[in-house]
């Protein structure tokens, strides 16, 4: 009986780590996403500024100002929603992470309620699940 006992808490410790683990590394995927898109989204303002400007050399006087204003505009509009988009998509990963440190602390409060061998177990397979570590 004790040996069937080990076996179910290492695979329950087993797969609590490797789900705290997939979750870890999803929060940092999505992050390592977002800058990417990021620096590509900056990438195409700047091109397109670029080819905006280019147009504007066309144009005379004050109508050469407005389109240059015009084409410096929009390039400003496309970085802050690249930006926006960002700081979005780090926040969710950021609130994902807060989420599973906050249930933690949950399971840790339970645990107490155990002893032992028991409590020990809980513990491990709490911080295993939702912390990525042993």
């Amino acid at each position: 009986m004790k040996k069937l006992t080990h076996v179910l808490v290492t695979g329950v410790l087993g797969l609590g780590l490797a789900a705290g683990a997939f979750a870890d590394d999803m929060t940092q995927a999505e992050k390592k996403q977002a800058d990417t898109r990021y620096e590509a989204a900056v990438e195409k303002a700047k091109a397109d500024y670029k080819l905006a400007k280019q147009r504007c050399d066309t144009l005379a006087g004050n109508d050469k100002d407005v389109c240059m204003k015009e084409a410096k505009a929009e390039e400003q509009r496309a970085r802050a929603d690249a930006k926006a988009r960002k700081e979005s998509a780090q926040a969710g990963a950021d609130a994902r992470e807060n989420k599973r440190d906050a249930e933690y602390e949950v399971a840790k409060e339970k645990c107490d309620a155990l002893s032992g061998a028991a409590k020990d177990a809980c513990l491990a397979d709490a911080k295993a699940r939702l912390k990525g570590r042993t």
